[in-house]
């Protein structure tokens, strides 16, 4: 790499800083950025790497984890115009690649899965920014102009221009480049959202079924006690009635005695 194309590139990288966080009021202030920090640290490890120089990258990589609390591992290829915001806990691995114009925000992971060799880490393309937290595994391509959400864990290819949200993360919105109007993916496959809505469905008729087995119950029960306590009245009745005609006799019986 010529001075005059590091130049450049030191120049991207502090207009993508301008570019993307309206805090960045003057040089000296960003200057003091340690996401800036970082990449200028990578990108001389990278080029260590890249002619083989065994130690010192991996040196430079741990002293700059050590600083910024952001690692890069010195064999991540890394366009211009990179900017990572507030950058505490970003990991990129080895073989990630990551596009020009390119911006990460803090705690934003681009691992890889397993211990293959070879590629196993994502490629990045251009214009891509990647929220708070996400977590991008594997050897996918994040697309062209593409946006994942915070928090969102990826693990399948983002399309250009494409907003990808969730855990996993899904497709939800796609961007016009030209016009940039967004406009909402619908009907989408959602696997999680499909099962929750069966289970709320067998809960509710689970409910319904028990609602029936309560009133039966509770009518089979009511006239269960009717049909008993009919029974106990009628005997009462004839014996009532026997009683009277008894003693309708005894006091006949009495009078004729006293007589």
């Amino acid at each position: 790499m010529s001075v005059s194309h590091a130049l450049r590139v030191l120049r991207d990288d502090v207009r993508a800083i301008f570019r993307n966080d309206p805090a960045a009021r003057n040089l000296a202030e960003v200057l003091l950025y340690p996401g800036l920090h970082a990449i200028l640290l990578h990108r001389v490890a990278h080029a260590l790497h890249r002619r083989g120089v065994a130690f010192l990258p991996r040196l430079i990589s741990q002293l700059s984890r050590f600083l910024t609390g952001i690692e890069i591992h010195p064999g991540a290829t890394i366009g211009h115009g990179f900017f990572i915001d507030h950058g505490m806990g970003v990991v990129i691995g080895e073989t990630a690649e990551i596009g020009d114009w390119v911006m990460l925000y803090q705690g934003v992971t681009l691992g890889g899965t397993g211990k293959q060799k070879g590629k196993r880490h994502p490629t990045v393309e251009d214009h891509v920014v990647i929220g708070v937290g996400a977590i991008v595994l594997g050897d996918i391509t994040i697309g062209e102009g593409a946006r994942v959400g915070g928090g969102a864990v990826v693990v399948k290819d983002v399309p250009p221009h494409a907003t990808a949200v969730g855990v996993p993360a899904r497709v939800v919105a796609t961007r016009d480049p030209r016009t940039g109007v967004t406009r909402r993916v619908e009907e989408l496959p959602d696997p999680e959202g499909e099962m929750l809505r069966g289970l709320r469905d067998k809960v509710l008729e689970l409910e319904a079924r028990m609602a029936d087995l309560e009133n039966a119950t509770e009518t089979h029960h009511e006239e269960h006690h009717l049909t008993y306590d009919a029974l106990p009245a009628s005997l009462w009745r004839i014996l009532d009635e026997y009683d009277d005609r008894r003693n309708g006799r005894h006091e006949e019986y009495n009078l004729g005695a006293g007589i």
